[in-house]
């Protein structure tokens, strides 16, 4: 396991927390906790040839959030000093005596035991570590094969990276130290017919991962991608305009895993459920009189939520809570069986304890409700996306996601993706374009016939899933096999869009 980073232990969360922690209890909270946060970031782009942006952040203070009275009171600082963090547990106070009057219901949480100890994520070499002159030496080495090529005008490449320290106290006795780390890269190719004028685009098919440096160094194939794109993209450009209709869909992950998160994730949100969204992102068709009664998918869709797998971007030791990090079952046999929860929505919904879904991205920011990563399962025996598509003698197979849209209650959608392949008799045929699938959340999932097995798993995800009012952006992964799917609605994206 990596090493906590050293100039994060040296920071004096635990003097800070102590004296926020007891001028909270003296004052009469009956709970109190203290979040202290060391964020750093970079972003790294380069255009063709030449480096666009190197740009670095750095996100030091901390939190105490109380219940008093009833009612929750929150506030944050930077100063690092005792007395500031008295000073910051005091006007948490003040916070929730003012609201106490206007509380209609008293807060009441879960239980959940105290914990002590270190959790680091799972890398091998911090991306903070690596000269920012190697970084675009790498970034450029990648752009050059696609330039080479002569079939690409422009290529940007980005990579993003996080290195996240976080320390946990309450007045139940927790004392946790965690380190998470994740990195996203992924480089655009613009081609431009030069008899007409026309152009398109298409995207790797790279997914962000909480691992380190390791993640854009070796472990994804960035040079064979780029040595294939051009000619990919070329042949998209070629390609036939999609006839709608209805087709069968063999979905690769690198598409599926966003269809994840929009109609299932978000979906199984309780905080939206009950309407705590309903302004900002819309509510939930998944509501509590359905809980192991709605049939969300066909009998093969099994989803679990989870904080423990290995790269995951939501992975963590223990929530913002202090919740100990868990795995549970969203959809089992394609029921809908559970939520995801934090203390609050836990104990007034009689579910007894949290699974561990509260969040915050910053130390100035509450805890709220927010996904772990959610994933389909996938066949216990290990069918190939090829046996998938030899199932199907008239089709499409989906590769890499694009755009996407869906309503206020996560049940109408339509999503693109970066390539699409026609299939005949079982094999495919060339690329098609201007393709988009379309249907409702239970139509699409019921529509699932199969789902590939553990060597067609890839672990997806978002390093910017966006939630909340004032608005707050997580990291979150969704593993996903490639699936078979029949008979969904196809639309021309091109004919869609002409008066």
């Amino acid at each position: 396991m990596p090493d906590v980073d050293q100039e994060f232990l040296a920071l004096p969360f635990r003097r800070l927390a102590d004296a926020a922690l007891t001028k909270a209890r003296d004052l009469g909270a009956t709970y109190a906790d203290f979040r202290f946060e060391r964020r750093r970031s970079q972003n790294v782009k380069v255009r063709d040839l030449a480096l666009e942006r190197v740009g670095d952040g750095e996100t030091v203070g901390y939190a105490v959030r109380v219940v008093h009275g009833g009612a929750w009171g929150f506030a944050s600082a930077v100063a690092l000093t005792p007395d500031a963090a008295a000073a910051t547990a005091a006007a948490a106070v003040a916070v929730a005596t003012t609201l106490a009057p206007l509380n209609s219901e008293p807060v009441e949480l879960a239980p959940e035991p105290a914990y002590q100890g270190t959790w680091v994520s799972s890398y091998d070499i911090d991306p903070f570590s690596v000269p920012d002159t190697d970084k675009v030496a790498f970034l450029t080495s990648v752009n050059e094969l696609l330039l080479h090529s002569g079939r690409v005008a422009h290529v940007d490449f980005s990579v993003r990276q996080v290195l996240e320290g976080k320390y946990f106290a309450d007045l139940g006795g927790s004392d946790l130290v965690q380190q998470r780390v994740r990195v996203d890269g992924d480089f655009t190719a613009t081609r431009v017919d030069g008899a007409t004028g026309a152009f398109d685009t298409m995207r790797s098919c790279a997914l962000p991962s909480g691992r380190g440096w390791e993640h854009i160094a070796t472990a994804y194939s960035w040079a064979a991608e780029a040595e294939q794109m051009p000619e990919l993209l070329e042949q998209k450009m070629a390609s036939p305009s999609v006839e709608p209709g209805r087709y069968d869909l063999v979905i690769h992950p690198t598409n599926l895993w966003l269809t994840i998160h929009e109609s299932i994730g978000h979906a199984t949100e309780l905080d939206r459920v009950l309407g705590y969204e309903a302004n900002y992102a819309g509510t939930s068709f998944a509501t509590l009189d359905n809980l192991n009664i709605l049939r969300y998918g066909s009998p093969v869709m099994h989803v679990t939520g989870d904080r423990l797998v290995e790269h995951g971007l939501s992975t963590v030791g223990w929530d913002d809570e202090g919740v100990a990090a868990q795995q549970w079952d969203l959809i089992r046999d394609g029921v809908l069986v559970g939520y995801q929860l934090n203390r609050q929505m836990a104990h007034k919904q009689g579910f007894g304890r949290s699974n561990g879904c509260a969040y915050a991205d910053s130390p100035a920011t509450v805890p709220i409700q927010r996904m772990p990563n959610v994933s389909l399962q996938p066949a216990a025996t290990d069918i190939t996306i090829e046996d998938l598509i030899g199932g199907v003698d008239r089709g499409i197979y989906v590769v890499g996601d694009r755009s996407w849209s869906i309503d206020m209650q996560r049940y109408n959608f339509q999503f693109t993706a970066q390539r699409f392949y026609e299939i005949r008799g079982g094999r495919l045929a060339g690329q098609l374009k201007d393709v988009a699938y379309q249907g409702t959340t239970t139509e699409f999932w019921n529509s699932m016939e199969a789902v590939g097995g553990p060597s067609t798993w890839l672990l997806g995800g978002s390093f910017n899933c966006g939630k909340g009012q004032p608005g707050q952006v997580a990291p979150v992964s969704h593993g996903a096999p490639a699936a078979l799917f029949r008979q969904v609605n196809v639309l021309n994206t091109a004919a869609e869009a002409t008066p």
